[in-house]
């Protein structure tokens, strides 16, 4: 063990992706051979990601999930916010800008207008749950929008690490729920092009939900979803923390 540990050490990263894609392809055959394809497997990776962090945490008292394991210190690196952004980056490279240019003005609003429809449930959600202040209500809206947006307005904001950590819960719900309906209502809802793709990712934004349901859809519809949803976010990051909070605090 102690070898191992030590070879882990010096190739972190390399363990890090060994692991991953164990879990990948535990979690594709899962969804093949228990769900029969009804699931993608990036929906059941997820699931057994989020599962593994949980137990991690119970065993190792830590708070990075399994990168609190010495052995897999790598993956804490990899599920970095530099691997991340550069994997949102790459996919925009599949995407044709004549495509683009077919969404037209209907692509681009449908951005702003997903962020306001988001924030707007998250919010009228918190105000349920009896939240009275503004920059709380603020933050589990923008959570709504996407997991990322809400702990950067929450830190705009100052609220409390636990509203924060609400806003980060509200948006991974949302994450995998997009994941895992995406293929059901693609062939209802016209989903089978780069322009729709483009509007299906402004609308709902969460770039993880939207990619991984793309993929099991058509992942040749992936990079156009990755495009808008990526510009949702940073749209999401603009607009929570300072037009909409102030339009929830007029409000109350």
């Amino acid at each position: 063990m102690q070898r191992l540990e030590d070879f882990a050490g010096a190739n972190g990263l390399l363990v890090a992706f060994v692991f991953v894609g164990l879990v990948m392809a535990l979690a594709h055959l899962v969804a093949r051979h228990l769900t029969r394809g009804r699931l993608h497997g990036s929906a059941v990776a997820i699931a057994m990601g989020l599962l593994l962090a949980w137990a991690a945490g119970v065993d190792t008292g830590g708070k990075n999930g399994v990168a609190d394991y010495p052995l897999l210190a790598g993956v804490g690196v990899l599920g970095g916010a530099m691997f991340r952004d550069f994997a949102i980056v790459a996919t925009a490279f599949g995407v044709r800008l004549s495509d683009l240019r077919s969404a037209g003005w209907v692509g681009a609003l449908s951005i702003p207008l997903g962020v306001v429809l988001s924030f707007a449930v998250g919010a009228l959600v918190a105000l349920g749950f009896g939240l009275r202040d503004p920059a709380e209500i603020a933050t589990i809206g923008a959570g709504a929008a996407t997991y990322i947006v809400g702990p950067v307005t929450g830190a705009s904001l100052g609220v409390s690490s636990e509203i924060i950590s609400l806003s980060i819960a509200a948006g991974l719900v949302k994450a995998v729920l997009v994941m895992v309906a995406t293929p059901l209502v693609a062939r209802r809802i016209g989903l089978n092009n780069p322009a729709s793709a483009m509007i299906y990712g402004g609308l709902l934004g969460t770039t993880s939900g939207v990619t991984g349901g793309l993929a099991a859809t058509d992942p040749a519809l992936v990079p156009y979803g990755a495009m808008t949803s990526t510009f949702y976010t940073g749209v999401g990051c603009l607009m929570a923390p300072s037009v909409l909070y102030l339009a929830v605090k007029a409000l109350l």
